[in-house]
């Protein structure tokens, strides 16, 4: 992986809310400090005093495997104190609001929340109330910026730079705040991105976030270096959006008959998980090796150990 050039950027923000928010500076200046983290965790002993004395609450509103277990993992291997909230165990099943329950949380003097809700811009409601930090793990169809984050981490690490590299985001598109995220940050860094989904899931005047779109997988397949393969997300979808799931996979799913004939050799194969296999990638396709699915995993901790450390470094004006 090539290291990304020296920059005089200087993290000066409280929260990470999405992407959006962030230059390309500090994009770089993210996928930079990484580096060193995910050294850490190839370490026999995984963990630096960076956050020790920090209380990190991760506040999952939303069921969540990788990304909360990564979030747990990362705070741990920075040495800081932490306290998990689920829906199913919080007060907001008895009535109080999401506000309520995060600024009580902040009365117990917590540095850092982690947030994960089904609403969109749920994060930046928290971010505005609360002096502790917030990152946002996910809100509803808006943005996911740390899985945005370790994808673009893990390709800058196989293909050695981002910069007119053709990226090729393939599925659920209209559902996917994963899919926002990336073609935010890839964008920003000078990546060429095409979409790639059925009209129903394909978001109105996609092209204005500086994407290309196709309804064409063999030509999102044809022209990248990495294909980004979308869950189908059927629990945010209204009805009759597909005929059936039978029609999408025959269409949309990444087969490795078809990697073999559309795709360059050293293609590089990407999902955000859970992977539904056999509907938008076969299981021979996520078992190859040109899928990076579990390094996308293991760079997860490594990045979300770096956007924490780095808001750690804010000083309240």
């Amino acid at each position: 992986m090539e290291k990304i050039k020296k920059t005089n950027i200087i993290w000066d923000k409280k929260d990470l809310l999405g992407l959006e928010e962030l230059s390309a500076g500090e994009i770089e200046l993210i996928l930079k400090t990484a580096i060193s983290f995910k050294e850490i965790s190839e370490r026999s002993i995984k963990k630096v005093p960076a956050l020790r004395g920090k209380t990190i609450a991760h506040l999952f509103l939303e069921p969540s495997t990788r990304t909360r277990i990564s979030f747990e993992l990362a705070a741990k291997r920075l040495s800081a104190d932490t306290i998990g909230i689920s829906g199913s165990g919080s007060s907001i099943l008895k009535g109080e609001t999401m506000r309520d329950t995060a600024q009580n949380i902040e009365a117990m003097k917590v540095d850092m929340i982690i947030l994960r809700h089904s609403a969109s811009g749920s994060a930046h409601i928290l971010a505005k109330n609360l002096k502790a930090g917030v990152i946002n793990a996910g809100d509803g169809c808006h943005e996911h910026p740390t899985q945005a984050l370790l994808d673009m981490f893990t390709i800058k690490e196989k293909l050695g730079a981002i910069k007119g590299k053709k990226v090729s985001i393939i599925g659920d598109i209209k559902h996917s705040r994963v899919a926002r995220s990336n073609i935010i940050g890839l964008c920003k860094l000078g990546a060429e991105v095409t979409v790639c989904a059925p009209k129903t899931l394909m978001p109105i005047e996609i092209e204005k976030m500086g994407c290309k779109r196709t309804y064409s997988l063999e030509e999102a397949m044809r022209s990248a270096d990495v294909i980004n393969v979308l869950r189908l997300q059927k629990e945010r979808q209204k009805k009759g959006l597909l005929p059936t799931i039978r029609e999408y996979i025959e269409e949309y799913g990444v087969t490795l008959q078809k990697v073999e004939k559309f795709c360059k050799k050293n293609i590089v194969i990407m999902h955000p998980g859970p992977i539904n296999r056999g509907i938008e990638m076969s299981q021979d396709v996520a078992d190859s090796d040109k899928a990076v699915i579990l390094e996308q995993v293991t760079n997860g901790i490594a990045i979300r150990m770096a956007v924490m450390f780095l808001l750690s470094q804010y000083k309240q004006k």
